[in-house]
């Protein structure tokens, strides 16, 4: 939480005054520890006083003799410092050491992102554990792309989230960590002017500051559908998009393998494989707190968690989709579906697939459909969706709100 740092900003761009060489990973590591300690540190001068800051500082610098140095007298310098504080100064000290340590795990994590990256833009061999070693190893094995695919028609694989009584992490303390991991990984990823690294810094100074006045730990307990709320946060973290990302990256890899474009019109689909599951509210095994109420509560929340996802999805699809339907063959199925759509305007009049979302989001009626995000004979060159999104290729059902969207397409 020392107030000095230097200021690193792009290792991938051309270095400019004051910045680490790109090659010197840990350098980079320690630029950003010291850039976010910095921010802590001017945060618990601003708000709690000198007093507190020096005293954060003395604890600091005399821990680093006694570690790195074996210093006993840094040790009885240590401990009388602790056994004189009292309870209010030993939580804001606890408070600034806990968030420093979170800080610092963020900048571990951009670092080890950072340096795969730089793996991935070298060229050097597909790492362990990485999508790419393992298909390399089963083709080593003589294990065809056709064998694989046979194999995931057959398996299930279904990671199971459960509540546990020592999670204490808020979510309000995730989202503005996740916010500070974006801001460090954008410094990274994009050259700067001068106003963006200004901008840059005031986001990151932002969000240590709300870390600060928030509250580390709840002062309420948690009921099993806080609990619930928590676990379907993570979805929205990371399930969502990463699982599709992962599904159809495999799926492209295995195409390939198999001699085929991944954009190829026959290019055989991968059955889906991973599933994700959880426990939470639905425990009857021994949690008393686990009603029938608190089961119902927790499908309801489920099922709007993700209605909610599927339906921006579309709403977002249906802004992408703008093919005009005399510059792109369109299956009889979604003409039918286009052509049951409400919607007046006359700049859609000619574009099937918005016509075909538009329809699909009105009302909560539910509705089956079998039309196809990649229309019959897609013509070359025509994208497949996106990683990172869902899967659209085939919408089997459609759940949809009970208010007209707003279309802005």
């Amino acid at each position: 939480m020392s107030p000095d740092a230097s200021s690193p900003r792009n290792p991938d761009s051309r270095l400019r005054e004051g910045e680490v060489p790109p090659s010197d990973d840990d350098a980079l590591l320690r630029a950003d520890i010291r850039r976010l300690g910095r921010l802590l540190g001017d945060t618990v001068r601003d708000q709690e006083g000198a007093d507190v800051f020096d005293l954060v500082e003395r604890i600091r610098q005399t821990s680093i003799r006694f570690h790195r140095d074996d210093d006993k007298p840094a040790r009885r310098e240590l401990e009388a410092i602790l056994d004189g504080m009292s309870i209010a100064e030993t939580v804001r000290i606890v408070r600034a050491f806990s968030y420093f340590s979170h800080l610092a795990n963020i900048a571990e994590d951009q670092n080890n992102i950072r340096q795969r990256r730089a793996q991935d833009m070298a060229g050097v061999a597909a790492r362990p554990g990485t999508l790419a070693r393992a298909l390399a190893r089963a083709k080593d094995a003589g294990i065809d792309a056709d064998a694989l695919r046979a194999f995931f028609a057959r398996a299930l694989m279904s990671p199971v989230l459960t509540a546990h009584p020592t999670e204490v992490r808020r979510k309000s303390t995730i989202d503005r960590e996740m916010e500070i991991a974006s801001v460090l990984d954008i410094r990274d990823r994009t050259q700067m002017t001068a106003d963006e690294i200004a901008a840059s810094d005031e986001q990151l100074r932002r969000a240590v500051l709300t870390l600060w006045q928030t509250n580390l730990l709840r002062r309420t307990k948690l009921t099993v559908l806080d609990e619930v709320a928590n676990g379907l946060s993570f979805y929205d973290y990371t399930f969502l998009r990463e699982v599709p990302r992962l599904h159809c990256s495999l799926e492209d890899r295995l195409a390939e393998e198999g001699g085929k474009a991944p954009d190829a019109q026959d290019a055989p689909e991968l059955a889906t494989f991973l599933k994700m599951g959880s426990w939470i509210g639905g425990d009857r095994d021994g949690n008393p707190f686990v009603t029938a109420d608190v089961m119902r509560g927790t499908l309801k929340m489920q099922s709007t968690q993700i209605l909610r996802f599927y339906l921006a999805e579309l709403h977002e699809l249906g802004g992408e989709l703008s093919l005009a339907a005399h510059l792109a063959d369109v299956s009889p199925d979604l003409r039918a579906l286009a052509q049951q759509s409400p919607d007046p305007s006359p700049h859609r009049a000619g574009e099937p697939y918005r016509l075909a979302v538009s329809e699909s989001m009105r009302g909560w009626r539910p509705r089956r459909t079998s039309w196809k995000l990649r229309p019959a004979g897609r013509r070359s060159g025509m994208p497949r969706p996106m990683p990172g999104r869902m899967n659209w290729r085939a919408i089997s059902t459609c759940c949809t709100p009970r208010w007209s969207p707003i279309i802005r397409w």
